[in-house]
C-alpha cells in the first residue's frame, strides 16, 4: 500500500485503515469511478468529515490517495506527464463533496493545470450515501463559451452512464488531430505570445505585433497570441491565474510547450510558471539574446552575445540544493561545501570575466584599425536606426555592395564598413551598425560597447527609419534613447524617410512636414540623389569646420589605397 497524503490527523484509525485500502481497490477501465467504490468513498468521506480522492491510472489502479478538508482537497506534486506536454496526463481524478455541491472554479483549474484525463466529483447525500458524480474533462475544441473545459450532466453513481475509453479516446483524438492540421506546415518550434497591459499606456496591439516578428526571426512559429489588460500585474505569475489555464488550453490544443512573453520576467516568474504549466518559458530580453546568438558570425559578435546571454542567465540560475553539494574535510570546515548552484554561478563569472579579456583584446585591435582609419582622415557616416528600418538595404545600394538583408528584425548583426565616392569626387567610410530596438536589453547593450563603439568615432549619423510604419514615431523615440544611452545625443544626424514607395505623394509630403529629414526608397538609385546632396553638403561642412588642413590633403593624395580594415565599395553612379 501507498501513502495516504494529506489531512489524516484526527481521523479514527478504523476509518483510516479503511481509507488505506482504497489502494487495493481497482476501478474497470471503462467507468470513471465504479459504483461500489463512489460507495465506499462517500462513507468513509461521511465518517471522517473531509473530502476524500483518489487519482486513479488509465488501468484502473489507485495511484495515490488524498484526504482533504470538509470543503476543499489539496493536490500534491505529480509524476511528469506520459509522452511529453502535449498529451493528457494519463490520470483522473475523483474526489467527494460532502454537501452535494457541484465541481467548483478550483477543480477546473486543478483538471487544466494538471491536464488530467478528468476531474469527477461524487455527491455525498446527508447519510452518507453515493448520490451521483459529476465529470468534467478538457474541452478540445476553441475557447468560446466553454472556457477550455465541458461539463457532464450529474449521473447516477449506481449507474454510470459516461464510457470512459470512449471519452478519453475522442478527447486525445481530437488534440492530436489538431497538433497533426498545424505540424505539417512546419517542423519549427510553436510558441504563444503572451503580454500583459498594465497601467501604463501604450500600443498593446503594435508591441505583440513586434514580438510576433521576432518570434518569426528567431524561427519560431506563433501558434496563438493571449493579450490581458489588468489593473493590477500578478506579482507571482505577472498574468492572472484564470488567464494561465487558458493558455494552458491553447497548449495543449495546438501542441506547443514554449510561451513568450512581451514583458520581462523576473527569476521568480519564471520558475513559477515554468512549474505550474510544465512549459519552456522565455521573455522579449531572453527571445532577443537567441536571435542574435543565431545571427552572429563573427568571433567579435559571439563573444559579445555569449557574455550577454550569460549576464542575463546568472540571476535565474536554481534553487539552492544542499543534497549536490561538496563535502570538504579538515577541523572546522565539516559539513555541507560548495553547493552546485555556487558552483554553476563560480563557473558562469569565471567565463564572463575569461570573455570579457577576449572582448577587451578585440576592442584593442578595432581601436588599432580605427586609428588607421582615422589617419587616412576619411569623413565617416554611421548608419543607424530601428531594427529592419532598411539600413543594410541602404548601404548596398549606396556602396554596391552585397552586405546580406532579408525582410525580418536582426536580419544583420556584425558591423560593416564601406568606402564610398560622392559625385563631388568626396570620399567617405560609411560604416553599418547593429538595428536598435525599443527596450534594447542593458546587457545587450553592455556587451555590444565594443560594436557601438564604432558610433563614436562617426562624423555624422544616419538615422534610417521606416516611414511606412504606423509605429514611425516610436521607432524614432527608441533610437533617440539609446542614442543618449550611448552619450551619442549631440553627433550631427540626418534623418532618412526611407520607404517612401510604400506611401503616397500626399503622405511622403506630410512626414516630410512632421520629422523633417529626407524621403528615400533605400531600393531605388534615383530617390537617393537629394540624400547624397545632403550627405555632401553635411560632410563638406565637417570638412572644413573641423579639419581644413586635412581636407585639404585628402584632395592632394586622391587616388590613396583604402583602409585595410575597409572594403572599398565602388563609386555612386545616380
Amino acid at each position: 500500500m501507498g501513502k495516504v497524503y494529506g489531512q489524516i490527523n484526527g481521523i479514527k484509525s478504523q476509518v483510516r485503515k479503511r481509507i488505506d485500502n482504497l489502494y487495493r481497490r481497482r476501478i474497470a477501465p471503462e467507468t470513471v469511478v465504479s459504483p461500489e467504490v463512489a460507495r465506499d468513498m462517500a462513507r468513509f468521506s461521511f465518517e471522517a468529515g473531509r473530502q476524500i480522492g483518489l487519482m486513479v491510472a488509465r488501468d484502473g489502479t489507485v495511484e495515490m490517495v488524498l484526504v482533504g478538508e470538509p470543503n476543499s482537497i489539496y493536490i500534491p506534486d505529480l509524476p511528469k506527464s506520459r509522452g511529453g506536454r502535449g498529451r493528457l496526463r494519463g490520470l483522473r481524478f475523483v474526489h467527494t463533496h460532502l454537501k452535494e455541491e457541484p465541481l467548483n472554479q478550483d477543480d477546473l483549474m486543478d483538471l487544466i493545470f494538471l491536464r488530467l484525463d478528468c476531474i469527477a466529483a461524487v455527491r455525498v447525500d446527508e447519510r452518507g450515501g453515493a448520490k451521483e458524480v459529476e465529470i468534467a474533462h478538457i474541452f478540445p475544441g476553441c475557447h468560446g463559451e466553454h472556457s477550455g473545459w465541458e461539463i457532464l450532466p450529474p449521473e447516477p453513481c449506481a449507474a454510470p452512464r459516461t464510457d470512459f475509453l470512449q471519452l478519453i479516446g475522442s478527447l486525445e483524438d481530437e488534440l492530436e488531430k489538431n497538433r497533426r492540421a498545424e505540424s505539417v506546415e512546419t517542423r519549427k518550434d510553436r510558441a504563444i505570445l503572451v503580454s500583459v497591459a498594465g497601467s501604463e499606456r501604450r500600443d498593446v496591439r503594435a508591441s505583440v505585433k513586434e514580438l510576433e516578428e521576432l518570434a518569426q526571426a528567431a524561427g519560431i512559429t506563433v501558434a496563438e497570441t493571449i493579450i490581458q489588460r489588468q489593473r493590477q500585474v500578478n506579482p507571482k505569475y505577472l498574468i492572472g491565474k484564470g488567464k494561465l489555464g487558458e493558455i494552458m488550453v491553447a497548449a495543449l490544443q495546438h501542441g506547443v510547450d514554449l510561451l513568450i512573453f512581451d514583458q520581462e520576467l523576473n527569476p521568480s516568474q519564471v520558475r513559477a510558471i515554468t512549474d505550474t504549466t510544465e512549459l519552456r518559458v522565455i521573455d522579449r530580453t531572453q527571445l532577443i539574446l537567441d536571435i542574435f546568438a543565431q545571427r552572429a558570425q563573427s568571433r567579435e559578435g559571439k563573444i559579445q552575445v555569449e557574455m550577454a546571454q550569460l549576464k542575463y542567465l546568472l540571476p535565474r540560475l536554481g534553487v539552492k540544493d544542499d543534497a549536490l553539494s561538496r563535502l570538504r574535510g579538515g577541523i572546522g570546515v565539516r559539513g555541507p561545501g560548495e553547493t552546485k548552484l555556487e558552483i554553476n554561478r563560480r563557473r558562469i563569472k569565471d567565463r564572463i570575466a575569461h570573455l570579457d579579456r577576449e572582448l577587451t583584446a578585440v576592442r584593442k585591435n578595432r581601436s588599432q584599425r580605427r586609428s588607421r582609419r582615422l589617419r587616412n582622415e576619411l569623413p565617416i557616416i554611421s548608419i543607424v536606426g530601428y531594427t529592419n528600418a532598411g539600413k543594410s538595404t541602404l548601404l548596398n545600394t549606396l556602396t554596391q555592395s552585397r552586405v546580406f538583408v532579408e525582410d525580418q528584425l536582426f536580419a544583420t548583426l556584425d558591423p560593416t564598413s564601406r568606402r564610398l565616392r560622392f559625385p563631388r569626387d568626396l570620399e567617405v567610410i560609411v560604416t553599418d551598425t547593429v538595428g536598435f530596438i525599443r527596450d534594447l536589453p542593458s546587457d545587450l547593450l553592455e556587451a555590444f560597447a565594443a560594436t557601438l563603439e564604432e558610433l563614436h568615432d562617426a562624423d555624422l549619423l544616419l538615422h534610417v527609419v521606416d516611414v511606412s510604419s504606423p509605429q514611425c514615431e516610436e521607432h524614432i523615440r527608441s533610437v533617440e534613447d539609446v542614442l543618449e544611452q550611448l552619450g551619442l545625443q549631440r553627433k550631427p544626424i540626418l534623418l532618412a524617410l526611407n520607404k517612401m514607395d510604400r506611401l503616397s505623394d500626399e503622405e511622403v509630403t506630410r512626414a516630410v512636414r512632421r520629422f523633417g529629414g529626407v524621403p528615400i526608397s533605400a531600393l531605388s538609385t534615383e530617390t537617393l540623389r537629394p540624400l547624397i546632396s545632403a550627405l555632401e553638403d553635411r560632410v563638406e561642412r565637417l570638412v572644413i569646420e573641423e579639419a581644413p588642413e586635412a581636407a585639404a590633403e585628402d584632395s592632394a593624395e586622391e587616388g590613396g589605397a583604402a583602409p585595410e580594415d575597409v572594403a572599398a565599395g565602388e563609386s555612386l553612379v545616380l
